[in-house]
This record gives C-alpha cells, sequence and structure tokens, in this order.
C-alpha cells in the first residue's frame, strides 16, 4: 500500500493517519465540480463516499484532501484545485483500490509549470498531443506549449496563406523529411479544448523573425529578394530572417498573430525571437517594435526566448531563459524594469537532450541530463538579478529533431518532466532527491502499465 506522501509533485502539507479508505465496485462521489471528479472514474449520487466540496483558500489550483476509514472530502476553491486533487487521489490509489488515511493540504508554487512540444521538427498528430497531455497532468503541468513553425516545417493553418501548410507542411517536411502533417484550425481547437477540460493551457509558438525558412520556402515575397530558398530538413540554425524593412513581413506576421489569437483561449502567444543570427541587431529590434504591440492588439501577453530582453519590452512580455550561461544582463534588465522569466535552462530542463553519452536518442550540446541532474537545481538561484519573486515559472522543453514517435517522446518526457513540476510546485524547502528517487521508483510500474515508455534511469531503484 501506498504512503500519503507517494505522490510526485510533493504537496506542501502531509497527516498520515492509520485510516484506511478502500474504492469498491460501490463506491460513489457527490458534491461540488462533477465534470472533475468524473475524471476519478466513479459513478455518481447525491450523497457519495468521496465528496467535492467548494471552498478553502489560496489559487485556483490549491486544495486539501481528508481521508477517513469512511469517506474521502476534497475541498479546493476553483475547478482547477479540484482537478489536481484528483491527480493527487489517482496517485496514491493502489491497484487493489486502498488510499492511505490522512490529511493532505496543497498549493503550488510557480503558477507557470509547463513543458513544451516541437511539433514542426516533427509532427505529432492531434490524438498523439492528446496522449502526452493525459501523461503530463499526472504531475500538475498547467501549461503545453506547442513549436508550431520552424526552418523544417509549418504546422497551423493560417487563412490567406494557404502555401504555409500545402507545401510546409506536406510530405518530406521536418528533420530528415520523414515529420510531415499539420494541424487545421479545428484539429487545433480539439488540442486547445482537450487540454482545457484538463486545466493545461495552449502556449502556441510562431517563431520569428528567424527559424522563419518553411515560410519562406512556401512564401519567397518574404525573402529579402524575393528569389525561392531551398527547402530545408537539417537540423542547422541562425540562417533564415524575415525582412524587418518590409512591410509585406508585418501584413504576414499579424494575419497569423491575428488567426493564432484568435484559435487561443489562453493568455499567452510565444513569438520565439530566438537564434536569430540571420538578422542583425538594428533589424532585430525594428522587427520587435513593430510585433510586440501586435501580440497586445490581439489581447495576448507576449512570451519569447529570452533574446527577446535585448530590446526594450512591455512589463507584460515574459522572457524565457533557455541558454547554459550563468548569466544574463538582457534578462536581468527586464527583470529589473518589471517583466516576469520563465525558466528553462537547457543544461537542466532539455528534455531532448541525452541521458548518457551513448542514448540512442537526443543531443549533447547542453550536456547529458540524467535524471538527478534534471532534479538537482532551483530556478530562483539560476540567474543574477532575477529572484523568485520574478518567476512566473519553469517549463522543460522537448525539441524532436531525433524523435519519430510518441514512445520517443514519452521516453525523452519520462522521468525527467516530473521532476521538473516538483521543482515548480513542491516549496524549495520540502524537495529531497532521495525521497524525489523514492517515489518516481513506485512510478515505473504505472507507466509499463499504461503503455508509456520511459528511461529506467540507474538513479533510481525501480519497482
Amino acid at each position: 500500500m501506498r504512503l500519503l506522501d507517494d505522490v510526485i509533485p510533493l504537496p506542501v502539507t502531509v497527516q498520515p493517519s492509520s485510516a484506511v479508505f478502500t474504492i469498491t465496485a460501490d463506491t460513489r462521489v457527490s458534491g461540488d465540480y462533477p465534470e472533475v471528479a468524473a475524471f476519478l472514474g466513479l459513478p455518481s449520487s447525491p450523497a457519495g463516499d468521496v465528496r467535492f466540496v467548494a471552498g478553502g483558500d489560496g489559487p485556483d489550483e490549491s486544495y486539501s484532501i481528508d481521508i477517513s476509514d469512511e469517506s474521502v472530502t476534497v475541498t479546493a476553491p476553483a475547478p482547477a484545485g479540484a482537478f489536481a486533487a484528483v491527480q493527487t487521489l489517482q496517485q496514491l490509489r493502489s491497484s487493489d483500490g486502498r488510499l492511505p488515511g490522512g490529511h493532505i493540504s496543497d498549493r503550488p508554487r510557480f503558477a507557470y509549470r509547463g513543458v513544451m512540444l516541437d511539433v514542426a521538427r516533427h509532427f505529432f498528430t492531434v490524438d498523439e498531443v492528446k496522449s502526452y497531455i493525459d501523461a503530463i497532468v499526472a504531475f500538475k503541468i498547467n501549461h503545453l506549449h506547442l513549436h508550431l513553425t520552424d526552418d523544417q516545417g509549418w504546422r497551423i493553418e493560417i487563412p490567406g496563406w494557404p502555401r504555409l501548410t500545402e507545401v510546409s507542411g506536406a510530405a518530406g517536411t521536418g528533420v530528415d523529411g520523414v515529420g510531415p502533417g499539420f494541424y487545421t484550425r479545428d484539429h487545433y481547437r480539439e488540442i486547445v479544448a482537450y487540454a482545457a477540460e484538463r486545466f493545461v493551457t495552449v502556449v502556441p509558438e510562431i517563431d520569428m523573425p528567424g527559424h522563419v525558412n518553411a515560410a519562406q520556402f512556401a512564401y519567397p515575397s518574404l525573402t529579402a529578394d524575393g528569389e525561392p530558398v531551398t527547402q530545408r530538413t537539417d537540423g542547422e540554425v541562425g540562417y533564415s530572417s524575415l525582412v524587418a524593412g518590409s512591410e509585406t513581413t508585418y501584413t504576414f506576421v499579424e494575419d497569423v498573430i491575428r488567426e493564432v489569437a484568435a484559435l487561443t483561449p489562453g493568455p499567452f502567444l510565444h513569438i520565439g525571437g530566438d537564434e536569430a543570427q540571420a538578422t542583425t541587431a538594428d533589424d532585430y529590434r525594428t522587427f520587435m517594435s513593430r510585433v510586440l504591440p501586435m501580440v497586445g492588439k490581439y489581447g495576448k501577453r507576449a512570451i519569447g526566448w529570452h533574446e527577446m530582453a535585448t530590446v526594450d519590452l512591455p512589463d507584460t512580455a515574459v522572457p524565457q531563459f533557455w541558454r547554459t550561461e550563468p548569466d544574463d544582463e538582457a534578462t536581468a534588465r527586464a527583470v529589473a524594469a518589471g517583466s516576469q522569466v520563465i525558466m528553462s535552462p537547457a543544461d537542466r530542463t532539455y528534455l531532448d537532450m541525452k541521458y548518457t553519452p551513448d542514448f540512442p536518442l537526443g543531443l549533447d550540446w547542453a550536456g547529458c541530463v540524467e535524471l538527478d541532474r534534471a532534479y538537482d537545481w532551483d530556478p530562483a538561484d539560476r540567474l543574477p538579478g532575477v529572484p523568485e519573486h520574478s518567476l512566473l515559472g519553469v517549463e522543460a522543453a522537448l525539441w524532436s529533431e531525433t524523435l519519430r514517435s510518441l514512445a520517443d517522446v514519452q521516453t525523452m518526457t519520462f522521468p525527467r518532466l516530473p521532476a521538473i513540476a516538483e521543482i515548480g510546485w513542491t516549496p524549495r524547502a520540502a524537495r529531497d532527491w532521495s525521497s524525489f528517487r523514492r517515489r518516481v521508483g513506485a512510478y515505473g510500474a504505472r507507466w509499463r502499465s499504461g503503455n508509456i515508455a520511459y528511461h529506467p534511469s540507474p538513479t533510481v531503484d525501480w519497482e
């Protein structure tokens, strides 16, 4: 039988008791938040043994659970908190239906706890993305960042620009030409709705002004000389750029931002901004000065990779730090001016880094990232000038140059994403590697039974 603290992320307060509640064929759920309670997979009745109660203090994702021999009571101020409690109960539930007794009181450390999935370098279908969402919400991840466009492919339908997907989402796109596909607007809406039902906010990324070869391959009018460019299926970066001095560029960008913003109910729109080596510093400033206001015009808050912080930002803009350097003056300057930061250092959070030098998947430019390395760091210590109160949250990132299947995605995600999830949720003082490795070791059997691929890290004693 599981212990009351056998949960990832570790809850804020755990007070065990000797009670044991057993879920049987006669167990029923009742009370508030019926749509959330349904995720337990139990029938409902007016007076159930598992009760959901609207109430309590704290942010929307906070909750408490009380488990006695006779009943389970979940109290939460909002449906998001009730859903977080359901994830805790699902983790505590043994194969024979038993739940350990006691009291749990819980709330997140950071509001934003995300994972990025690159569907541009290799496309993943709607059903594959849904499956991924189901796997990540178990660990209270609440943002899914979709990298929709890059040099090797364009994966979102934009009215008025049909060749973006007809050409750059077609067969032969993706790294090595083996990752074709795109989302129609209805496909994208389906993903967004599925995520929202599970309290996950989709963050779409349209990478610019660099990483745009797929757009320029589809529309040569977006190039500096109007001449066609070669389709690229290699993994190189830094060679493409939109033209900062062309009004065609801004017509295109505004059409894309308007459409993606309209399709996305969440508050964020990611505009990339990274690795723009083919864009001069002056042109980068010119481009961002035109594009950042567009994001706000269509009701969204801009996120960009931390290179964006080299220009003056609106205080609503969020730089996302991704490099391995020990400091970044531009990000610190943006924080001093009022910006919040998402922390995603590649040497800790990039899920496409190899676990070991000989691992068959992944890259190693930021080093190898075994599970203990993914866990043993803290975002509040990562950059000088970026203290905890300036952090919106943390995000793991999974780039897909070497990925070819959902199993590849799962293998690179698990067990490292649970480590990042705990960093984003659990109070810093409560985190402990020996505790985490014990708890994640118990999860291997669940991944196997759920047909979810994972890396059996040698740092863990797996059940």
